[in-house]
């Protein structure tokens, strides 16, 4: 759990490198930026109080505070493990899904509002939701299944980035010219990255090196292989041609999609959610490409539909022969879909709502997007006064009634 716990961590760095991969190059610092800036806030807040309302008694809505500040949180067993290694552990995931929303609002959102609004988003929406389905709310105690978070992470998040998406605009320029990934290398580092710590987020929720661990990481091998096969077919077919950054996509797509089955089904089921998971998250971003849904990096087709299809998917293909927990549709419990589809459709209410509320809250408080010329010299510059890749010794940008940025370096 040591490991996992460091392994899931470094998920946020991986995905930093995937989506600065994916946008122009005058905002790849600043893109990866809103990832590393969670490790930092969401890790102090979930110490604070995050853990607490996620993880404690409390009701079947919202823990309490006892744990506040992280009282009585120590050496004693939970579960398997220190208490306080569960608290960390589940840090990880809580920066992690934070980290994820920013995709859809990359190169337009002001960073000093992004930090607000992830701090209010961290205890307002996520720790609610995994309290219902991990900290035994009431989501838990109709049946739900998620494994490692299907719904409250992929789910949870994919739904924010739309209402972020929305509430935000489209960038400058949008459907008016291309806006080409600068490192697609970046992109790919950070896909085999993300597989690779992945292996943390799923098999590491089994709190423990047990059987139900190897199976986990079992069908995180093989559900994002599959999907990346389904991808590539996909592409082959309607494109004639296979893209990396569509590879590279695919890739987490099984990743989301196998998260809230993992320990719950046999590596066979988790081959075929890879593959059924893509269809659907590969013609929602081919069409969400012809909307004015600027959505920078897809991260409602990628995360927020690849979950809700891997949480419906779960209650399909759950098995009890491979984890007696769980007994999906296949195995004589059609029931399970409902628990499943309502456990969706709860999160998917709840987390539009809420985000909605916190940025026009936050908004009233300060701009919530950064001023069209800034959008146009890049936030890289404008939001941090630093560049990704140096102009060359004694070029400076200057900007327009202000200092010129720090040279980071020289």
């Amino acid at each position: 759990m040591l490991v996992s716990t460091a392994l899931v961590l470094l998920m946020t760095p991986a995905l930093a490198f995937f989506y600065g991969g994916l946008v122009r190059s005058k905002n790849a610092l600043n893109t990866m930026m809103m990832s590393f800036a969670a490790l930092g806030a969401v890790g102090l807040v979930w110490a604070l109080a995050g853990y607490s309302l996620a993880f404690s008694q409390g009701t079947p809505v919202v823990g309490d505070l006892r744990h506040a500040m992280l009282a009585g949180v120590g050496l004693e067993p939970k579960g398997s493990i220190p208490h306080v290694l569960f608290m960390c552990y589940q840090g990880t995931f809580a920066i992690i899904t934070v980290a994820l929303i920013s995709g859809a609002i990359v190169e337009r959102m002001r960073f000093n509002t992004y930090l607000l609004f992830l701090v209010l988003w961290t205890l307002i929406v996520y720790s609610p939701v995994a309290h219902w389905v991990w900290g035994g709310g009431f989501l838990a105690a109709r049946g739900a299944l998620d494994y490692a978070g299907g719904t409250v992470v992929h789910v949870n998040a994919g739904v924010a980035a739309f209402v972020a998406a929305v509430v935000l605009g489209p960038r400058r320029d949008y459907a008016r010219q291309a806006f080409l990934p600068h490192n697609v290398p970046f992109t790919l580092l950070g896909a085999g990255l993300l597989w690779f710590w992945w292996f943390g987020f799923n098999a590491g929720s089994a709190l423990g090196a047990t059987p139900l661990a190897a199976l986990a990481l079992t069908t995180t091998l093989l559900a994002p292989a599959s999907a990346l096969v389904a991808w590539t077919m996909l592409d082959l077919i309607r494109a004639r041609r296979v893209t990396a950054v569509g590879g590279a996509t695919g890739i987490v797509v099984g990743l989301v999609a196998v998260t809230p089955a993992a320990g719950f089904i046999s590596p066979m089921s988790a081959i075929a959610i890879g593959a059924i998971a893509a269809v659907p998250s590969h013609f929602a971003l081919s069409i969400r490409a012809r909307t004015r849904l600027d959505d920078s990096l897809d991260v409602v087709g990628a995360h927020g539909l690849g979950g809700a299809v891997g949480a419906m998917l779960t209650g399909v293909f759950a098995d009890p022969a491979w984890n007696p927990a769980g007994t999906g549709l296949i195995a004589g419990n059609p029931g399970q879909l409902g628990a499943q589809f309502l456990t969706v459709l709860v999160v998917v209410i709840y987390s539009a709502t809420m985000t909605f509320v916190l940025l026009k809250l936050v908004g009233v408080i300060m701009p919530l997007r950064v001023e069209e010329s800034d959008e146009g010299i890049g936030l890289d510059v404008t939001q941090h006064g630093e560049e990704a890749y140096a102009r060359g010794e004694g070029a400076i940008l200057v900007l327009p009634d202000r200092d010129p940025p720090a040279r980071s370096g020289h």
